[in-house]
């Protein structure tokens, strides 16, 4: 008999016949194919195998969670570390494809792990300017006996050409006012109030601690072992895209990218190539129908914590 589930357990879960239905909604390509039909669409295919039927100049934001160099099982697949020499030629293998696919002011962002981190600006580096590194703090993570715990992922932060979008107001954080200071007139400086509750919106920095993985009590939640939080994805796209825009993810995994896009008005393109995770993201979709909301950004406002 299956174990019931918590009653705040709120994780997405599929049935048989679920996985059935939504993988059959999927596309599948064979031809290069005009982007108005790739609109809104979940591409399930293998990544390599796909790139060249997508056409040119005409990504606007690509958002990038590859696998890192792990271990580690997804649905089906398992994807094998390798020796750090090869893991970039497999960086390198689809990068290259998808540079051609890019606005030239489009932006892109590819995630990475401490240990590859380093390989990310060496391989992307070749065809992309890049801008910053973005250092996040991750809250799960086992402890080690004779290491430091590992809390920290890096999100590489490149653009096609010195010409792109970058929308700083939309990714200010609120954050409480410890020193609330009062001009002249009494008005408060650079600060407002709301009731007892002093808030100032900061510019945002390169290293983000105000990120909650997504666990079991979050309605985002998946069984997907690397899903990113909406709210993380949320920043990037507002940041670097403007509703309308075209944002791309070609390891779309249990959908983040693509259902973070359609909560903010952009057109979204994914692939993903196990049937499980294609039915997850075709699901969440779905859901995000009924609940546009994403957990830490209320109000056009960036919480400083999920929760607060």
């Amino acid at each position: 008999m299956p174990q019931k589930k918590a009653p705040r357990n709120k994780t997405i879960e599929l049935s048989d016949a679920e996985i059935k239905k939504f993988a059959s909604q999927a596309l599948k390509l064979n031809h290069r194919t005009p982007i108005e039909e790739l609109y809104n669409k979940v591409i399930y295919q293998d990544t390599f195998k796909v790139l060249d039927f997508l056409p040119h100049d005409s990504i606007d934001l690509m958002i990038v969670d590859p696998p890192y160099n792990l271990t580690k099982n997804f649905g089906l697949s398992t994807f094998k570390e390798m020796d750090l020499a090869d893991y970039k030629k497999w960086l390198n293998k689809w990068l290259k494809k998808t540079i051609p696919l890019l606005k030239n002011n489009a932006s892109v962002y590819i995630c990475a792990d401490w240990k590859t981190s380093i390989a990310i600006p060496e391989v992307a580096g070749k065809y992309l300017l890049l801008q910053n590194r973005i250092s996040w703090e991750r809250e799960k993570g086992r402890g080690a006996l004779n290491n430091w715990k590992n809390c920290l992922e890096d999100i590489w932060f490149f653009t096609k050409s010195k010409d792109y979008t970058f929308n700083i107001d939309d990714v200010k954080i609120q954050r409480k006012v410890l020193a609330p200071y009062r001009d002249e007139r009494g008005l408060p400086k650079d600060w407002r109030e709301a009731g007892e509750t002093k808030t100032r919106l900061t510019y945002p920095s390169n290293i983000w601690t105000d990120i909650s993985i997504p666990f079991w009590s979050m309605p985002e939640n998946t069984n997907h072992p690397t899903q990113k939080p909406e709210k993380l994805i949320a920043k990037l796209i507002l940041a670097s895209s403007n509703k309308g825009d075209v944002v791309f993810d070609p390891f779309l995994g249990s959908g983040t990218t693509a259902v973070t896009a359609k909560k903010l008005g952009r057109i979204f393109v994914g692939i993903e190539k196990e049937k499980e995770y294609v039915a997850l993201a075709l699901k969440r979709l779905n859901m995000a129908d009924k609940n546009p909301e994403i957990q830490g950004y209320e109000n056009g406002v960036f919480k400083a914590r999920n929760g607060s």
